[in-house]
């Protein structure tokens, strides 16, 4: 993690507690899921998805696109809502991606992805919350 100081801070013990033994390793510890294991992958409704440590809006549905990496990806995340860092891991350099209000490990972007933005953003689907969107009835 980084010594930046973040809006919603907590404790390990808190964070063990909030989290997954899987979720806790990818956040906090900037693991990696395994490809093709989270059932976000082929999430197709309306809605949003949301950090798994803070409930941090982080992308819209519509910015969700089939990338064939085993991740969820995304064009571009909702203004604000991420940030990114330098990642010198495992002899290689890729920009990761943590979450702006907690400072969660989200995963990395890169810059491959399909118009309009020409990024990636692939992201851990443990890291992730989907709300989906509550249709309303029709006014009358």
């Amino acid at each position: 993690m980084t010594d930046k100081t973040f809006p919603v801070a907590r404790t390990e013990a808190e964070w063990r507690k909030r989290l997954t033994p899987e979720q806790y390793a990818v956040m906090r510890g900037h693991g990696t899921e395994r490809p093709g294991s989270c059932a976000l992958l082929h999430e197709k409704r309306k809605g949003t998805f949301s950090c798994a440590g803070c409930d941090t809006p982080l992308f819209g549905a519509t910015d969700k696109f089939e990338s064939g990496t085993g991740w969820p990806s995304f064009n571009e995340p909702f203004p604000g809502a991420v940030e990114t860092t330098t990642d010198r891991s495992y002899g290689m350099v890729r920009t990761e991606v943590h979450c702006a209000t907690c400072g969660s490990h989200l995963g990395h972007v890169f810059d491959d992805g399909p118009p309009p933005t020409g990024l990636r953003y692939c992201i851990n689907g443990v890291a992730l919350d989907f709300k989906p969107e509550v249709a309303t009835a029709p006014t009358a």
